[in-house]
């Protein structure tokens, strides 16, 4: 199991298993916006420097932070 934030771009698709800071505001923030466990996701694209990162999730474009996507636990599908 890795985080969100390792994947590289054409990673191929990965689903969301959860998340390792569940205290955080940004958990309810990702839930809020569909990132919930289960979901699949592709990494689209990332900025030159890693931060945002671009991810399709369930047809529609994403884009979340470095920080955000560090703590959603992910799984290869």
């Amino acid at each position: 199991m890795s985080n969100l934030d390792e994947i590289d771009v054409g990673g191929g698709r990965v689903r969301v298993s959860g998340f390792t800071d569940r205290t955080s505001s940004y958990r309810r923030r990702l839930l809020a916006m569909g990132l919930t466990p289960g979901a699949e996701v592709t990494v689209v694209r990332k900025a030159p420097l890693g931060d945002p990162i671009e991810l399709d999730l369930r047809g529609t474009s994403l884009s979340v932070r470095k920080d955000e996507a560090r703590i959603v636990s992910i799984e290869l599908v």
